[in-house]
């Protein structure tokens, strides 16, 4: 579950699989993580198009009729589940990610601003990876979504050409996120660096994240918990990163 400052134990995450992580999905893992990152979901019509222009050319989206409903549906279906659930959320003006994290907020569940994705059609249209280089829009977003009180979760990646990782993690911090989801890139100093960076944001890393090696490593640049994306349907994945963190832990 989550603590002070959006820390959850087990310090294990199921990241967003896009047209796969749902309520259904997270009661899959739930008894090896601490949180579930549910989505990723389009909020807005633009964001949505793109989505559909995705789904096109045969990648797996959610695209309910209703976004809003479908985050409030997902997570009432996990209230007697021992995860903390959140939701990676995509839009292209502040507005939407207000309205979902509200109704994070009431569920107690995370919203996550996604500054991740770097698929072409939602780059195109001002979401995902483009976040990362206009900062100002970023902590824009971050501000509406910690207005409601949610807990503020922002996906980051790694190694993206000319962006300041360190300076955007001291920026969303500032606006009121509380937790770093960092996509590392093969670039596991790149924890350390957002660590040392905004030292209050509960950092999470990504990519890779299969046994104890790629665990100890990850928590020795100072991440706080670990998430597992793709092999997150896979229960061997997961109970052998699960117990890779119980030997580091106990170390």
């Amino acid at each position: 579950m989550v603590g002070m400052h959006g820390s959850f134990d087990p310090p294990l995450a199921l990241a967003s699989l896009s047209g796969d992580a749902d309520a259904e999905w997270a009661r899959a893992g739930a008894s090896y993580a601490g949180a579930a990152f549910l989505g990723g979901i389009a909020l807005d019509e633009p964001s949505r198009a793109a989505a559909r222009e995705l789904v096109a050319r045969d990648r797996s989206e959610f695209l309910p009729e209703d976004p809003f409903a479908w985050i409030d549906d997902q997570l009432a279906a996990l209230a007697d589940v021992d995860v903390r659930a959140g939701v990676n959320v995509r839009a292209t003006a502040p507005g939407p990610i207000r309205a979902a994290a509200a109704v994070c907020a009431r569920h107690d569940a995370i919203v996550e601003v996604n500054a991740h994705c770097r698929q072409a059609e939602l780059c195109a249209v001002g979401c995902g990876e483009t976040l990362l280089a206009d900062t100002a829009r970023l902590r824009e977003y971050v501000a509406a979504a910690s207005e409601t009180g949610a807990t503020v979760s922002v996906k980051v990646r790694a190694g993206v050409d000319d962006v300041d990782l360190p300076a955007t993690a001291r920026a969303v911090a500032d606006a009121g996120a509380s937790i770093l989801h960092v996509d590392a890139m093969d670039s596991e100093p790149a924890i350390a660096c957002v660590v040392d960076a905004a030292p209050s944001l509960f950092v999470v890393a990504n990519n890779e994240v299969r046994d104890e090696p790629s665990v100890r490593e990850y928590l020795a640049h100072g991440a706080d918990a670990v998430s597992v994306g793709r092999p997150s349907t896979d229960p061997v994945v997961l109970e052998r990163v699960s117990d890779a963190l119980d030997a580091v832990r106990t170390t």
